[in-house]
């Protein structure tokens, strides 16, 4: 069973970095290596895409985190991080990881001073 756990979320003063992980259980990256996708969801808003990484480590962002926000991926892990830096308040969500139909349960990410 494919299973997608999230962590590194918390409180950050706008300007700061997080780190956010998503560990994944129940495929080998390194036998079969998966696309994965972040996403967010802030309250009150739909929830909206941030960033995917694809097998070949091709990465696409949303125009409101790209040169902010960096995908990778461990596949020696099963792990795919999210670095985001410069944050800002907009930033404030729930964060998750999705990978084909599974999701992770999400990470809180808050921005504020």
């Amino acid at each position: 069973q494919v299973q997608l756990v999230e962590s590194g979320g918390g409180l950050v003063q706008p300007g700061g970095s997080l780190t956010l992980a998503c560990s994944v259980s129940g495929i080998d990256f390194n036998t079969k290596p998966k696309p994965v996708t972040w996403y967010r969801q802030a309250p009150g808003k739909q929830r909206e895409f941030v960033a995917i990484i694809t097998v070949s480590r091709q990465t696409m962002y949303a125009d409101s985190v790209k040169g902010r926000f960096n995908i990778s991926r461990d596949n020696g892990k099963n792990t795919v991080s999210l670095q985001m830096n410069s944050l800002k308040p907009d930033d404030t969500a729930v964060y998750s990881c999705k990978l084909e139909q599974y999701w992770g349960q999400g990470t809180q990410v808050t921005v504020s001073s």
